[in-house]
């Protein structure tokens, strides 16, 4: 039985405790899905009951330092702890070769530094709104759509220097993360989004968390970003999505590893999952039931 409510428990990581959202059957293959910022593990809620009702148990967690899970023990906030994490989870939810991993934003991110591991424990491993970053470098036949692509994106991410000022950021939290809710996905509406993020950020401290994967772009931590992926990706992306330009996606998709598949998804923003979720769950499951090269436009 696949109920609405997610279960939930905990998982002891080295450094911190973890909480885990799951929906589907408990001895369904398992799908890993992160979430970025600034929602939480409930932002995965439409598309886990999708795949959940396919057979598979999707287990959703809070990302370090977002409560229920704790503030890990040593303050690393970089690309290589969030990829850490997932594979020391994958190992705790006993994954195995058919498990898959689905981030978004921070941890569609995440998701894509493991792509690139070749000690990636994950078979399938999916992206939403943030492509391989190693892809969207220019090159000598794509300078100019690239050029195009980046001339707005310094408009689109004035939140990340302004994210790297110790305390303004901490002390304007809420504010800032209901106007990159607007921003980035005109037309939803956040409200239930931002209650449970108040939940999951309710301290100083833990604002100071989460702005952290921020402040640690910088340095060995952040290099497995720019690792190319070494397998088949799916990657989404909204052609709304006031965070990252839509004008990346081409960038990227061209430039996918063989047995890839990308969409660009009409009338979607960035919370893609959220606002077309059973589109987004209809491209995880082909990809994990079918995977091939496929370049679409939803």
């Amino acid at each position: 039985m696949t109920g609405i409510e997610p279960r939930q428990f905990d998982v002891e990581l080295r450094t911190h405790r973890v909480r885990v959202l799951e929906w589907g059957p408990e001895d369904g293959p398992l799908v890993v899905a992160l979430h970025g910022f600034p929602d939480t593990a409930w932002t995965w809620r439409r598309v886990a009951l999708l795949l959940a009702r396919g057979g598979y148990r999707v287990a959703a967690p809070f990302m370090r330092g977002y409560a229920p899970s704790g503030i890990p023990s040593d303050g690393d906030y970089s690309v290589r702890a969030l990829a850490g994490d997932a594979t020391a989870l994958h190992e705790a939810l006993n994954g195995d070769a058919r498990t898959a991993l689905i981030g978004h934003d921070w941890g569609g991110i995440a998701a894509s530094a493991l792509a690139g591991d070749p000690a990636n424990p994950y078979g399938h491993v999916a992206t939403l709104a943030v492509p391989p970053l190693s892809l969207v470098s220019p090159g000598r036949k794509a300078l100019k759509p690239w050029l195009s692509a980046m001339s707005r994106q310094p408009f689109r991410s004035w939140y990340v220097g302004f994210n790297q000022v110790p305390g303004l950021a901490e002390s304007s939290f809420d504010w800032l993360a209901a106007r990159l809710w607007r921003e980035w996905s005109p037309g939803y509406n956040p409200a239930r989004e931002l209650a449970r993020l108040a939940e999951s950020v309710p301290s100083r401290a833990h604002a100071r968390a989460v702005l952290s994967y921020y402040r640690a772009l910088r340095g060995a931590g952040a290099r497995a970003a720019m690792e190319p992926p070494l397998i088949p990706l799916l990657y989404l992306h909204g052609d709304q999505d006031g965070c990252l330009d839509p004008r990346l996606f081409p960038l990227a998709s061209q430039r996918l590893p063989e047995g890839s598949r990308s969409a660009l998804l009409r009338r979607a923003g960035h919370f893609l999952h959220l606002e077309h979720p059973d589109v987004v769950a209809r491209y995880v499951l082909d990809f994990l039931q079918e995977p091939r090269p496929a370049i679409a436009v939803a």
